[in-house]
This record gives C-alpha cells, sequence and structure tokens, in this order.
C-alpha cells in the first residue's frame, strides 16, 4: 500500500529492545533462620516484635530482628525485587510475585523449640508451588510460571542455631563439631529434595538449578555469646571473640564447602554458588574503622553498657532497655543481629561475587 517496507521490522526490534521485553525477572526463594527472616516467626506464632525494632528505614516494627533492612532487602532492592513476603503471613499486602521468604527466627536444620526446621520450609514451598500451579488458571495465587519456578534462585542460610545453640548448653567444642556432619547431611537432603521437587533430573536432563548457599558467619564475635559464654580472657582470639565457637564455625563452614564442591560434581545441570559471609562479617570486626563503625562487639540495642552491652532477660524490646543513638555505628544491633547499616555493606559484598565460589553474580543467575 506504498507504506515503509522497513516500518513494521523496525517497530518489532523496538518492542524487542523495550525494558518491558528485555528486563529479565527475578525470583527468589529463600530458606534460612533469623539472618534473612523478614518477618515469619511473628507471622506464624502470632508474636509481636515492638520496638525499637524498624526504626530505621520502616519507621515501625516488622517482624525483622533489626532496626532496619536485613542483607536479603538490600539484595533484593539492588535486583529491583520486591521485598520478599514470608510464606507464613497472610495478612492483605503479601507479595509474592518475586518469590517467597520461607526463614523463620530460631530455625535449625533439625527440629527446635521453633517449629520451622529446614526440612519444613522445603515441604513448606512444595505446597506452595503446588497451589500456585492450581490457582494460576483461575489468574489468581502468585501466578509465577512453571519456567519461574524452574530459573529462580534457592538461597539457603541456616546453620547458625545449630553450631551455636549447643555451646549455650555447655557442650564442649569437641561435642560439638561431631554433630557437624549431622547438620551438614540435613542441608544436603534439602538441596537434593528442592531440586527433586521442581521436577529437574538431578544428574541426566536439562533444566537449570540455581543454588545460593550462604555459610555462617563468625559467632565468637556475637555480644550475645561473649556476655554469656566468656569466662575468662584467655577463651579469646585476637579479634576478642570466643576462639571455640569461631573455630567451629569455621569446621562447620569447610565441611559446607566440600559439600557444595560434591554437589556440583554430581548435579551436572546445576549452578551451586558458595558464599563466605564468614570472611565478610569477620572484615566488618576487624577493619571497623574503616566501615565508620565503633565498638565491633557490642549491641546497640541493649542492656549493661560496655564492652557487650548484652544481659540475658534484659534484651531489646524488653521494658528498660534503649537503643544506641544512632545504629548507622553499630555492627550487631541486638546481640545477636546485624544492624541495618552492617547489612547494607554485607549485601554489597555478596553482590560483588568476590566472596563467591565460583565467582557468578547473583544478577547473573536472573532469568527472563
Amino acid at each position: 500500500m506504498g507504506g515503509n517496507p522497513l516500518r513494521l521490522p523496525a517497530l518489532l526490534i523496538l518492542l524487542l529492545c523495550s525494558p518491558a521485553v528485555a528486563h529479565s525477572k527475578c525470583v527468589l526463594f529463600n530458606f534460612g533462620d533469623s539472618n534473612s527472616d523478614t518477618g515469619g516467626l511473628m507471622a506464624g506464632l502470632g508474636l509481636y516484635l515492638g520496638p525499637p525494632s524498624g526504626r530505621q528505614f520502616f519507621h515501625r516494627p516488622t517482624g525483622r530482628f533489626c532496626d532496619g533492612r536485613l542483607y536479603i532487602d538490600f539484595v533484593c532492592e539492588r535486583l529491583k525485587m520486591s521485598y520478599l513476603t514470608p510464606y507464613l503471613e497472610s495478612s492483605p499486602g503479601s507479595n509474592f510475585t518475586h518469590g517467597v521468604n520461607f526463614a523463620v527466627a530460631g530455625a535449625a536444620t533439625e527440629s527446635t523449640a521453633i517449629p520451622f526446621p529446614l526440612s519444613t520450609q522445603v515441604l513448606q514451598f512444595l505446597h506452595f508451588k503446588n497451589r500456585t500451579r492450581e490457582l494460576r488458571p483461575q489468574g489468581s495465587g502468585s501466578l509465577l510460571s512453571e519456567k519461574e519456578f524452574q530459573n529462580a534462585v534457592y538461597s539457603i542460610d541456616i546453620g547458625q542455631n545449630d553450631v551455636s545453640t549447643p555451646f549455650s548448653a555447655n557442650l564442649s567444642y569437641a561435642e560439638v563439631v561431631v554433630k557437624i556432619p549431622s547438620i551438614l547431611s540435613r542441608i544436603r537432603a534439602a538441596i537434593e529434595a528442592s531440586q527433586s521437587l521442581v521436577h529437574i533430573q538431578l544428574l541426566h536432563q536439562n533444566g537449570g538449578r540455581q543454588f545460593w548457599i550462604y555459610n555462617t558467619g563468625p559467632l565468637g564475635c556475637l555480644p550475645q555469646k561473649l556476655a554469656l559464654l566468656k569466662k575468662d580472657d584467655s577463651e579469646l582470639d585476637p579479634l576478642g571473640c570466643l576462639a571455640d565457637l569461631n573455630s567451629a564455625a569455621k569446621a562447620f563452614n569447610a565441611g559446607l564447602s566440600e559439600l557444595c564442591d560434591l554437589l556440583r560434581s554430581e548435579f551436572k545441570n546445576a549452578t551451586i554458588v558458595y558464599t563466605d559471609v564468614y570472611a565478610i562479617k569477620q572484615d566488618l570486626i576487624a577493619n571497623h574503622t574503616k566501615y565508620g563503625f565503633e565498638n565491633p562487639l557490642m549491641a546497640c540495642c541493649g542492656y549493661g553498657g560496655p564492652p557487650y552491652n548484652y544481659k540475658f532477660r534484659m534484651t531489646c524490646g524488653e521494658p528498660m532497655v534503649t537503643a544506641c543513638a544512632e545504629g548507622s555505628r553499630y555492627i550487631s544491633w541486638d546481640g545477636v543481629h546485624n544492624t541495618e547499616a552492617a547489612n547494607s555493606i554485607i549485601a554489597s559484598k555478596i553482590l560483588s561475587a568476590k566472596y563467591s565460589r565460583p565467582q557468578i553474580k547473583l544478577k547473573g543467575l536472573c532469568k527472563g
């Protein structure tokens, strides 16, 4: 009809290159404990974590054990995702378009006082996936597609409670370390289960499987553990942390690293990234002045003052317990969990891939 023959191809090219079409949607399913719990424990048990938690950024309590955002919140922000809604949150406003957070504070790889161990979190994922399949044809539910489940990143950040809780029960270093193989076997079972749940033949069939595995931090540097477990200075390492607890964390991490190597050799169609959170957090403590932090082993919100500002049954949120004026100058928020300021730096280092093996950026695992 006399029109420009290049007009339609040019329009197609424009559409194909537009952000709406070219944008890669990140989907993340997270399993873990309080380090990445965005409100699961509070929702699941109907509890309330009151002020001053959430005073930074959110300006209200959100169920996060922090004064503001967790590292996983910063990860989501920088990947242009919505914050992950806890699986156990049923109130209006829940958003599962970019994945689900199954992490629950206090969780471990085995059943504890908290009824949401790693194995239960994996079963919750199976339920979520099955319900998504049922509801998707009706135009309701999360509307995540089969491809989005397949291309999702499955992150696991657990083990801190498995390693640290026995020390709180007065077990020795030797008694704790002997438990590590069992902890690792439960993590392996969860990873294998997660892969089978999304219908990928582990060794023989194609299909991307993407796992992001975090090790545990220097637990002997937690103000809570120092305040409750230290008997004298002979137990401390050069950073002033409990040497045995840090050694146990390192032993767990070494085993977890070996497990990731083994899984890579077995799961040829999987990407398994091991991220060294221990090194990231140790660097914050060892070089705290470089990051603008003071008193790296002292809680911002606590009771008792220096050196650790932590006292049993006088913890953050309790009456008579106050928080420091500027959380941005502290690494520890409440003696166990990090401040928003520390979490921001931790997230940046996670996303840099410099602390990961292989050095694959989390952003690179996102697929449209």
